[in-house]
């Protein structure tokens, strides 16, 4: 294979990725090996490639291919999520701009232009990362909302209710009012708010002249309260007992009601209670038996129990509202408030704690065992720091809001009765019979049947993920759940580890009595050098896709996975693919380097047989290295190891020993070995650095058709022998040693040199020292030269003699200026340490600074000292 001058991405990654998929080296199916499991966390069926993506899969991506290459049969099953708001928010968006309405469609018409959406821009993000050189087996890819995995949802739906965990009832939800549906504790994001508490008066029934003050931040629902509460023990407030007070503006009487929940000091001490459109004032409500006044229309406009203000948005009320209030003699004062509101992590919009009959799954007898597998370590997660947030989550856990007002997604399958009651089945059938023997009338028909119409949380489907993509979740006996069942690792981010993991923990228990994978590698969040969140509003987030077309996908996936420790977050800058590419480069002109050398049958150079005994043993070393790094999942460190191997050890040592002199021929017996290292190294480097690496393994020998190195084993390493390796380091320093010397003293590389060194110093290595150092001699002797510039190398001293090769007096020029300059900036050091005032103020690490550049410069001085004098005698 004739290898071109430069690398080419273009020319490379396609080409092979095909030959993959055409090879069906992807696909997996039970066997006798051990299976290496990996489920992707399923992006949504309509989105495309961002960063957080590409850091994902490509950390997933290397662990199933580096499995791949250890033997085991690894399987990664690919899919996309069905994701009910966000789906249907852009259809509904795509259908205004085509002036349609939801509401002017019947449900199937929307579930029509729902799957035309989806079928339309579903499956893009998957081709997008084969570019990324993901290795799935595309053969499984699966979708939330396919035949089998939506008869799992229905299966799993209908065995909870039947097990008493599944409930409908009336509770205060989270309400999105834009998107128009509930939204459970997971999905609402905190944000600090500037806005203000309001002081309002609340006259005391039948004392015109007495009123009490309520603090509030939203005096737009006082339409719905329906009590006033304070602190029995707030003896202010004694007087109170038994009576009623006005609510503003309403005129409705509302009892004053007694419970410790009310803090003193917050605010006046008195709190108004409104259960339809607050969580903890539903509790008191349903406490003290209060009514509830629902004042809000589902997308935040006020009904007509707000009165004037009915069919305004909730956020005009408030600013009208306030204006009236003090019209009306009723606001005592306000005041700037900061507080933390509750936004819809998918819309953006502040949620409305809302009176809504929902349905919910009870999670405490779910949550223990699921809270013990993570705490026990039987599921481990990476980092381990996550596991006091898993905690506090499983231990504080609530029951989980299933339902959700949307048409996209699983339909909840409960079927209402002419009189109000429900049954649940999968199937209109089966709930028709349990109707006729729930009720007894054997005259119910289908067309008595109402289903419901709300939809299932996409979380609900998502995490059956584990096992549904492998057999539907009641079949136990399927053999590649059987064998595939439990997963190995899980790759997701921190921020959905109560959303998503926490709960395939606990199906994986509920439904297969056992953990669903057995580690969580938890990414970090991708961020911009500033270590802002890479958003599309800030503008900070590059076109992945872009990026690979600039760098090529293993620059890209190099630079991510450079900056990219676990559970960390990855401060990303464009230079870190650059560095990728660069590597990429360094790489492919190794291995032109090596191509292009002549070859003979001479006898092997001392030098190149020591420089492959020792690179054995740093790739031996290495491997060893890389399976304990593997095993900690410390995948950014495993690759600076694989990078350090080659660049450092591979390329500026190894390949310089063995270099032939310019024109001469190398020796056939180190060329194939250093052809075998260079195919080690590819294998090391192939899970990071794919497609590279398979263009280059193919090109050192003549392959046949369906071989690859992506399925080529990787080698266990051999014992290495310590004292050699430490020697080689040794010898390593001194070639440094020299090196410096020649820098230092501006001697051209073309002018050989002496080097002296102690009589105990090994002649092991001279033969490398001689060829690197490029010298003539090692000669050894207890006393060096005259003259002659020395270094330390641990307790060895080396000299290398210098006459005739140095101009003396430009020499002595060069130390004398440099001398000035030290003697300057110590002087202007001593003045400072010498300013009392500076010592007596400053900081104790400030002035540690200042001593250790005083000691830095006088050691600096007296050895340009030492070096005049030494010219001085070779003048």
């Amino acid at each position: 294979m004739e290898i071109a001058s430069k690398y080419s991405p273009e020319a490379v990654e396609n080409k092979w990725y095909q030959y993959w998929m055409d090879k069906g080296f992807f696909h997996s199916e039970p066997d006798g090996r051990e299976p290496y499991t990996v489920v992707i966390p399923p992006p949504n069926v309509t989105g495309v490639l961002h960063m957080g993506h590409m850091l994902n899969n490509t950390i997933q991506d290397i662990l199933v291919r580096r499995a791949r290459m250890k033997g085991f049969n690894a399987c990664w099953v690919p899919g996309t999520d069905h994701a009910s708001i966000a789906t249907e928010a852009k259809v509904v968006g795509k259908l205004a701009s085509k002036g349609i309405k939801k509401t002017d469609l019947t449900r199937d018409e929307f579930l029509a232009h729902a799957w035309d959406w989806t079928h339309e821009h579903g499956g893009i993000i998957l081709e997008q990362l084969k570019r990324l050189g993901a290795s799935c087996d595309w053969q499984r890819t699966a979708f939330t909302m396919d035949d089998e995995r939506s008869q799992s949802v229905l299966d799993v739906f209908v065995d909870l209710y039947n097990k008493g965990l599944i409930y409908r009832g009336i509770r205060v939800v989270n309400w999105d009012p834009q998107a128009l549906t509930a939204l459970s504790d997971e999905e609402v994001v905190y944000k600090e708010s500037q806005g203000k508490l309001y002081y309002l008066r609340y006259f005391v029934e039948g004392m015109p002249d007495k009123y009490i003050v309520v603090a509030t931040t939203r005096p737009e629902t006082i339409m719905g309260d329906t009590a006033v509460c304070i602190n029995p023990n707030d003896e202010r407030y004694n007087w109170l007992n038994g009576k009623r007070v006005i609510v503003p503006i309403v005129n409705r009487a509302v009892p004053i009601i007694e419970d410790e929940y009310v803090e003193i000091e917050f605010g006046t001490g008195c709190l108004k209670v409104t259960p339809a459109h607050d969580v903890n004032d539903y509790m008191l409500g349903e406490k003290y038996q209060l009514e509830s006044i629902d004042i809000f229309n589902d997308n935040g406009t006020l009904n007509e129990k707000g009165g004037a203000y009915a069919g305004m948005d909730r956020f005009d009320v408030r600013d009208k509202i306030e204006k009236d209030l003090q019209a009306a003699g009723l606001m005592e004062k306000t005041e700037p408030y900061t507080n933390k509101v509750g936004h819809s992590e998918r819309t953006d919009a502040a949620i409305e704690p809302k009176l809504s009959m929902q349905w919910f799954l009870k999670m405490e007898h779910l949550a223990k065992p699921a809270l013990a597998a993570v705490m026990n370590d039987d599921i481990k997660l990476h980092p381990a720091k996550f596991k006091n947030t898993y905690r506090h989550w499983m231990e504080n856990v609530k029951d989980w809001c299933v339902s959700r007002q949307l048409w996209w997604g699983h339909r909840i399958p409960a079927y209402y009765l002419p009189d109000g009651a429900y049954v649940v089945a999968t199937t209109p059938q089966d709930a028709l019979a349990i109707a006729k023997q729930k009720t007894g009338n054997e005259a119910l028909t289908l067309e008595d049947l109402t289903q419901e119409s709300d939809c299932l949380d996409t979380w609900f489907s998502s995490w059956l993920w584990p096992i549904s993509v492998f057999a539907p979740v009641m079949d136990k006996d399927n053999a590649d759940l059987k064998y595939y069942y439990p997963t190995s690792d899980l790759v997701t981010g921190p921020d959905i580890l109560f959303f998503w993991v926490a709960r395939m923990i606990m199906a994986g228990y509920e439904y297969m009595g056992d953990m669903p994978f057995k580690n969580v590698y938890l990414t970090g969040i991708v961020r911009d050098a500033q270590g802002r969140k890479m958003s599309k509003s800030l503008g900070n987030s590059p076109d992945p896709l872009l990026l690979i077309d600039k760098y090529g996908a293993d620059g890209v996936r190099m630079g991510m996975m450079m900056a990219a420790p676990a559970g960390n977050d990855v401060l990303f800058e464009e230079s870190l693919c650059e560095q990728g590419r660069n590597f990429c480069n360094k790489i492919w002109n190794a291995f032109r380097l090596i191509k292009g050398w002549e070859v003979t049958d001479s006898p092997q150079p001392e030098a190149s047989a020591l420089a492959v005994k020792w690179l054995g043993m740093k790739i031996d070393q290495a491997k060893t290295e890389l399976d304990d790094l593997f095993s900690k999942y410390r995948i950014s460190e495993a690759l600076t190891t694989v990078y350090k191997l080659f660049w450092d050890d591979f390329s500026s040592w190894y390949l310089e020993i063995i270099k032939p002199s310019y024109g001469s021929p190398i020796d056939n017996t180190t060329l194939e070995q250093t052809m075998t290292f260079f195919e080690e190294l590819l294998t090391l480097l192939h899970p990071f650095m794919p497609f590279i690496t398979e263009e280059l393994w193919q090109a050192i020998r003549k392959r046949n058709d369906g071989e690859s190195i992506m399925v080529t084993l990787l080698e266990s390493p051999t014992e290495i022998d310590e004292t050699f390796l430490q020697s080689f380091a040794h010898m390593q320093e001194v070639i440094s040693g020299i090196r410096s010397i020649r820098l230092g003293k501006n001697i051209p590389q073309k002018e050989a040199l002496t080097l002296e060194a102690g009589q105990s110093f090994s002649t092991a290595f001279d033969a490398v020292i001689i060829k690197m150092g490029n010298l003539d001699a090692i000669t050894r002797a207890s006393e060096k030269s005259e003259g002659a510039a020395s270094f330390m190398v641990g307790t060895d001293e080396f000299a290398v003699p210098l006459g005739g090769l140095i101009n003396v007096e430009e020499e002595k020029a060069k130390l004398e200026a440099d001398l000035a300059y030290q003697e300057k900036f110590l002087s202007s050091v001593m003045k400072k340490l010498a300013n009392e005032s500076f010592v007596s103020k400053a900081p104790e690490q400030v002035i540690a600074i200042e001593r250790k550049k005083q000691s830095d410069a006088e050691s600096r001085i007296a050895t340009i000292k030492q070096s005049l004098e030494q010219l001085k005698s070779q003048a």
